[in-house]
């Protein structure tokens, strides 16, 4: 016999409801306590799902507020819940999901959905195929109800959709989904698309069996006049772009077409959406190839979307002192931009030093630049843009370079004489945000690396130096990591302005070669392997400061990776060797401490300059203490022949200590050692050097 509500109960619930929409904080208490004494009733759960499915007589507000509390009941006790109980809220679910009122159908969707994340999706097997079949319903409200709730389903659950536990039903729901990409009303189109866009970065496998299908209808959907539609297609192919690549790379120019028109949407979501595409972009290998036909239409698109409107000028003032989500939307979508025009720099690097670029992406940047002031937090993600850009540009940026370079380091020296006042008095002064001067380094880095020795003159004129020492002693881990980029950096192009430092520099960097805070004690150790291609022979004085430091962190069993794999380079054990190509002596009599792990580290990184200069110092101490390697001599052959192509006399240095092995241990005792090389390795120094 199906549960009936007895009437004065039903009253009782109701007077229940109306009085929680009371203001007053007294009938609120009462509500309460009312509440918690009828959740020791089984039934009163069937009651408030009876309010929300059938008493149509009562109005939307409080048959939607009734499954709002059943719905914190299911949270709080699913688990309490009789069968009967259980099993009456599920059926009442399903049946109504087609109510007339959206109100109505979007309190039953989330109903069902906190029911399925209860566990439910297990012992509930109706749902799924319910849902899906009432997809086909001839009426609109069952059909866009059916699909509110799996849309939620899809969000809340979609790791266990695509898992044996619920036997795979993504195989007859993706294809389902995306029968309805045509549908006529485009509220039902965006719900089938958002859908399937949440199996996307999960790879699940019944997207992957129908991903042509998929992308053929999000194609189809490029023109959508419905702007949750358009954002949703965005949505998709920004995903798509990090997960199946290969198969937008036939249809790149017009997915660049269309998202350089998505990314001048009339609407502001859509326009957010497709920025993220050329953050993506930027960060695939086929980037450069990809977007060097577009730059020209890019480039303008991306900075005019950095400019605000009267309107939003008017919002941002209105905010200033309460939140306001239209201008909080321009300010995250402006980049965004910046993020966009940075990562876009990083991307294409120097070939972004044309004249053309420069005249577009330049004079707005700097424009905003003049106008922001010192303590304004919208300076950041523009500092860290303009890093990108003055790295890109190199000589391109010298016209805009002195007040930038000027602007940092007055930032820095505000940040440090706050935090010296700070730290006297700081009943009296605030304490300062030093991100302004983190990101105020970091683009001062980025200057060094573009500019090289033209940045000279800049420091000459300047106490950046004197500020660098400072920054390096902070108890900020990130102003020192932030420091020591810069100190590499200078190393790298003005040497001269660095060199009268160099004995106060290098007791603070041998005390920060702690892996405890990775990222510091990286640009710690690289900008030590700077200074020893700098200093050469006049290094001996610091070699007992860094090597003991750099020899433990090498050998540490559990180092982090990016300490021994930074971004293709090796810092320490490049430092290592750079260390003993100047200063051999020194540094060879360790030799057996730290080759082993040397050689295995760096046998995994591309040819280049850093490379080179750390095998040309490991060939010197070979030679000094060629007693050091013998033992691990099998990962010193392993390590030249992760070479491509070493330079001539690179080459003869390796050439000249494997025939010395060779020829020192006799042919047959070589023969037997070779033997235990693999296959590859052996040919590799057969055909290259011959032995």
């Amino acid at each position: 016999m199906e549960w009936q509500p007895d009437e004065q109960g039903l009253q009782q619930v109701l007077q229940l409801l109306k009085d929680s929409q009371s203001p007053d904080t007294a009938t609120q208490r009462a509500v309460q306590e009312k509440l918690e004494q009828l959740n020791q009733f089984p039934d009163f759960n069937n009651y408030l799902i009876f309010v929300l499915t059938s008493l149509k007589s009562e109005d939307e507000p409080t048959r939607s507020l009734s499954g709002l509390i059943l719905k914190n009941n299911v949270k709080a006790h699913y688990q309490n819940f009789p069968p009967a109980v259980a099993d009456f809220i599920k059926r009442e679910c399903l049946n109504n999901i087609g109510d007339p009122s959206p109100l109505i159908r979007a309190t039953i969707g989330i109903l069902i959905t906190t029911i399925a994340s209860k566990g439910e999706l297990q012992t509930w097997p109706e749902l799924l195929p319910q849902l899906c079949n009432l997809l086909n319903s001839e009426d609109y409200n069952t059909c866009e109800g059916s699909f509110g709730a799996l849309q939620k389903i899809c969000e809340d659950s979609s790791e266990l959709l695509d898992s044996d536990a619920l036997n795979r039903p993504l195989n007859i729901m993706i294809p389902k989904f995306l029968q309805f990409f045509k549908h006529c009303s485009p509220k039902i189109r965006s719900h089938a698309i958002a859908c399937v866009n949440q199996f996307i970065i999960g790879r699940a496998q019944a997207l992957m069996d129908n991903i042509d299908t998929f992308i053929e209808s999000l194609f189809a959907l490029a023109g959508d006049e419905d702007c949750e539609v358009r954002k949703n297609v965005c949505r998709a192919l920004v995903m798509l772009l990090e997960v199946r690549i290969d198969r937008l790379i036939p249809h790149m120019h017009s997915i660049i077409q269309y998202m350089l028109q998505r990314t001048q949407d009339a609407d502001e979501n859509v326009a957010l959406e497709a920025c993220e595409f050329w953050l993506t972009l930027a960060e695939q290998p086929i980037c450069k190839e990809a977007l060097s036909g577009h730059l020209v239409q890019l480039i303008p698109i991306l900075v005019n979307g950095m400019k605000y409107s009267e309107i939003d000028i008017i919002l941002l003032k209105v905010s200033h002192h309460k939140c306001d989500p239209g201008a909080q939307n321009h300010s995250e979508r402006c980049v965004i931009l910046y993020d966009a025009i940075g990562t876009l720099a990083d991307s294409v690097g120097h070939h972004l030093n044309q004249p053309e670029y420069i005249q577009k992406l330049m004079p707005p940047l700097i424009q905003k630049w003049n106008e922001l002031k010192d303590e304004d937090k919208d300076l950041f993600p523009l500092l860290e843009c303009l890093s990108s850009v003055a790295t890109a540009l190199q000589s391109g940026f010298l016209p805009y370079c002195e007040p930038v370079y000027q602007r940092c380091v007055t930032l820095v020296q505000k940040t440090l004489a706050q935090a010296m006042m700070y730290s006297q008095q700081p009943d009296q002064y605030e304490a300062p945000d030093k991100d302004f001067m983190i990101v105020a380094l970091d683009l001062l880095s980025g200057l060094a690396e573009g500019l090289g020795g033209h940045v000279d003159q800049l420091v000459a004129r300047s106490n950046i130096m004197t500020l660098l020492f400072q920054c390096m002693q902070d108890t900020m881990p990130e102003v020192r990591q932030s420091s020591f980029a810069l100190l590499g950096d200078l190393t790298k192009a003005c040497f001269p302005h660095v060199k009268p430092c160099i004995a106060e520099f290098m007791p603070i960097l041998g005390t920060n070669l702690n892996p405890e805070f990775i990222s510091v004690c990286n640009n710690a150790t690289w900008a030590i392997g700077e200074i020893c291609m700098q200093m050469g022979v006049e290094m001996q004085p610091y070699v007992a400061l860094v090597l003991p430091h750099l020899v433990e962190i090498i050998n540490r069993p559990n180092t982090p990776k990016t300490l021994l794999e930074n971004t293709g380079t090796t810092s320490d054990p490049i430092t290592i060797g750079r260390l003993g190509y100047v200063c051999p002596q020194e540094v060879a009599p360790m030799l057996q401490q730290f080759i082993r792990p040397w050689c295995t580290s760096l046998r995994n990184i591309r040819d280049n300059e850093e490379k080179d200069s750390a095998f040309r110092g490991i060939c010197v101490m070979i030679g000094v203490n060629p007693g050091g390697v013998v033992q691990d001599f099998i990962f010193f052959c392993d390590a030249v022949a992760s070479w491509v192509s070493p330079k001539d006399d690179l080459r003869d240095m390796f050439c000249k200590i494997l025939h010395g092995f060779k020829d020192q241990v006799g042919e047959e005792n070589w023969q037997q050692f070779s033997e235990q090389f693999p296959p590859i390795l052996k040919e590799r120094l057969s055909a290259c050097y011959g032995v």
